[in-house]
C-alpha cells in the first residue's frame, strides 16, 4: 500500500479512498438479462464483495485508447481467459465506472447486466466445470473522478497513471478484483503522437497508425489486479542495467529527467541490497514511475513502482527518500511476488516492506532500528485498540474502503518481525525470510503459512508467540527487552 508522506521522521503511512457507485447498467444492451442479478464476492473478511467464485483467471489482455484528454473516457477492450472451477450458468466480474457496449463469451454474444459493482454475464449455454472460457468486454474506462472515489485512473499533469490498491482495478477494467486470483497480463495502449505509454512487464512491440502509436507490454509472471499499472504521458523512459543484467527502466516526466537522475541511479544498488537479504529479484524488470500528480502516496505496482514527483523535491532528507524507495522495492518480493490470500494477511506485505525500509535506513544512514522498534512498541497497544491486532485488522470504516491501512499493519507489523527475530535469533530469521520469498514466489500465501514456516526454521513450536503477537488485544512482552512498555492512552 502507498506511503503517505507526513513528515521526514522514520514513519510511512499510506491512505487513500476508493468508493463509488457502479454505473455499468446505464448503457447496457438490453436482451434478457440474468435474473436475479446479484453481486457475489468470494467472502474476503474485509472486502466481502470483491472477487468472484467459480473460475480462475489465467490471463488478461487489456486494450486502451487514450483520446489525448483526461476529460473523456478511454475506449477499451478487456479479454479474460479463465478456467471454470464449477459449472457456471452466469459469470460475475467486478466492474464499475464505465459503460459496456457488448460482451462475448467464447465468441458468442452474451446477455449482461449490472448488480452493485458487479457485471453479471449470462452465456448462451452453461459453462462446464474445468472448461476454459474467453470473455471479451467492449467498454469505456473513465478517468473522470466522481465524488467519494479515488483510485483507479489518477490524472497527472500530462496524462494518466493507475493506482488500484486495494479495490480499484475494477474501476478501470472488468476483472476478478482480488489478489487471490493472479494472472498473466498483456497491455495494448494507443495514444496520440507525443505521448509515451508504459505498463507492467516488458515491451512487446509498437505500432504506428496515422497520428497515434500503440504500445504493447507483457508480464512474464502472474500479477494481482491491484498491482496493474499503465502510464500515459509526455514521458521519457530511461534504461540502466541492474544486478545480473536485470533491465531497469524508469518512466519520468521528460522535463525532469536530469533532476531525477541522482535518485534513479540508486535503484540497482538497492536491488542488490535486497537480494542479499531475501534472494533473487523475482520479476523480469524493475523501475520507478514518477508522476506529476498530487496523490499523497507511493505504490508498489508490479515491476514499476509509482512515486509522486514531489517526493524528490527537497522537502525530505536523502536517507528518508531512499528508505521509501526501498519500501516499495521490498514489496516486489513481499506483496507482489508473494501475494496475500486474503486482505487480512496484508500485514505480511506492509510489515515486511516497513521492516526492510527501517533496516536499510539503519545500515546505510545510521538510523537505529532498535530505536524505531522501541518507539513502535510504546504505541502498539494504542494501534491495536484502534485498528485491531496486525493479523486481525478491523474492517474498513463505512465509505472508506482502504482504511485497513492503519499503523498496526505498518510499524505494528514490523514490530512483530522484530520480536520474531529476537525470539528465534537472527540466523533462523534470515533463513525464514529467504525461504518465504522462494517457496511462495509467484503465488499467494496466508498468515498460517508464515507461522508454519517460521516454526520449521526455528525448529520448535511458535504458536503461543504468534497468538499473542499477531492476534492479541495487548502487545506481548518484547523478547530481550523486559524494560519496554506500551501505553494505551
Amino acid at each position: 500500500m502507498p506511503h503517505t508522506l507526513r513528515s521526514a521522521m522514520p514513519r510511512a503511512r499510506r491512505a487513500r479512498a476508493a468508493l463509488l457507485a457502479c454505473v455499468v447498467s446505464g448503457c447496457l444492451i438490453a436482451a434478457s438479462a440474468p435474473s436475479p442479478a446479484q453481486p457475489r464476492g468470494i467472502g474476503d473478511p474485509l472486502y466481502p464483495t470483491l472477487g468472484n467464485p467459480g473460475y480462475d483467471v489465467l490471463s488478461y489482455d487489456l486494450s486502451f485508447t487514450y483520446p489525448g484528454s483526461n476529460s473523456e473516457p478511454l475506449a477499451a477492450v478487456t479479454r479474460i481467459r479463465a478456467r471454470a472451477t464449477q459449472r457456471l450458468e452466469s459469470v460475475n466480474l467486478d466492474f464499475a465506472h464505465g459503460t459496456v457496449a457488448s460482451i462475448d463469451v467464447n465468441g458468442a454474444p452474451a446477455d449482461f447486466t449490472g448488480a452493485g459493482e458487479d457485471l453479471v454475464i449470462k452465456p448462451v449455454a452453461p459453462l462446464p466445470k474445468g472448461g476454459v472460457l474467453t470473455v471479451t468486454v467492449r467498454h469505456t474506462s473513465d478517468p473522470v473522478s466522481r465524488k467519494g472515489r479515488e483510485g483507479g485512473w489518477v490524472r497527472t499533469d500530462d496524462g494518466l497513471v493507475m493506482a488500484n490498491q486495494a479495490d480499484a482495478a475494477h474501476h478501470v477494467f472488468p476483472c476478478n478484483d482480488h489478489p487471490s486470483d493472479k494472472a498473466l497480463f498483456t497491455f495494448h495502449v494507443t495514444a496520440p503522437d507525443g505521448y509515451t505509454a508504459v505498463a507492467n512487464g516488458l515491451p512487446a512491440g509498437t505500432r504506428h497508425t496515422g497520428g497515434a502509436t500503440t504500445w504493447s507490454y507483457r508480464t512474464l509472471h502472474p500479477m494481482a489486479t491491484e498491482l496493474t499499472q499503465v502510464s500515459i504521458g509526455r514521458s521519457l523512459v530511461l534504461h540502466r542495467p541492474g544486478p545480473h543484467g536485470l533491465p531497469v527502466r524508469d518512466v519520468v516526466p521528460a522535463k525532469d529527467a536530469a533532476e531525477l537522475e541522482p535518485w534513479l541511479e540508486r535503484t540497482p544498488g538497492q536491488i542488490a541490497w535486497m537480494e542479499k537479504k531475501v534472494g533473487p529479484y523475482p520479476f523480469e524488470t524493475y523501475g520507478l514511475l514518477i508522476a506529476q500528480a498530487q496523490t499523497g502516496f507511493e505504490l508498489e505496482t508490479q515491476t514499476l513502482s509509482l512515486f509522486e514527483k514531489g517526493v524528490f523535491g527537497g522537502a525530505f532528507p536523502p536517507w528518508y527518500i531512499e528508505s521509501i524507495m526501498v519500501h516499495e522495492l521490498s514489496h516486489q518480493w513481499f506483496g507482489d511476488s508473494v501475494s496475500p490470500r486474503t486482505w487480512s494477511d496484508v500485514w505480511l506485505n506492509e510489515g515486511h516492506a516497513t521492516w526492510y525500509e527501517a533496516l536499510y535506513a539503519e545500515e546505510t544512514a545510521h538510523r537505529p532500528l532498535q530505536e524505531r522498534m522501541k518507539a513502535a512498541y510504546g504505541l502498539s497497544d494504542r494501534w491495536r485498540a484502534v485498528g485491531g491486532p496486525p493479523a486481525a485488522p478491523e474492517p474498513p470504516r463505512q465509505g472508506q474502503k482502504i482504511s485497513i491501512f492503519r499503523p498496526n499493519v505498518y510499524d505494528g507489523a514490523a514490530l512483530v518481525l522484530y520480536a520474531l527475530r529476537q525470539e528465534i535469533g537472527q540466523p533462523a530469521f534470515e533463513r525464514l525470510e529467504r525461504a518465504w520469498a522462494s517457496l511462495h514466489r509467484d503465488g499467494t500465501s496466508t498468515t498460517a503459512d508464515f507461522e508454519k514456516l517460521a516454526a520449521d526454521e526455528a525448529g520448535r513450536d511458535l504458536s503461543a508467540f504468534f497468538r499473542g503477537w499477531l492476534y492479541g488485544e495487548k502487545t506481548p512482552p518484547m523478547p530481550g527487552h523486559p524494560d519496554w512498555h506500551s501505553d494505551r492512552a
